[in-house]
């Protein structure tokens, strides 16, 4: 079974860093994006392991990202 959450991606002066919404305190950062992305995957992996071992059960994802694009005005 695959579950899909949303994760937000950011870029800092000189890395990034990326978290998950629907787990709070799921957050990693990486030297890439790419690094990021199979960073946040292991953290989320890691994160859902957690609350199975504590008999938690694992949130279901509700949070959408979209990307809006905003016309400039000037």
């Amino acid at each position: 079974m695959s579950v899909r959450y949303a994760v937000i991606f950011e870029q800092a002066t000189s890395n990034w860093a990326a978290y998950v919404p629907d787990l709070p305190g799921c957050i990693t950062t990486g030297a890439t994006l790419e690094d990021t992305e199979r960073n946040i995957r292991e953290a989320i992996e890691g994160h859902l392991e957690t609350l199975r071992e504590f008999g938690e059960p694992a949130p279901v994802p509700t949070t959408i990202a979209r990307d809006i694009e905003i016309l400039s005005a000037a």
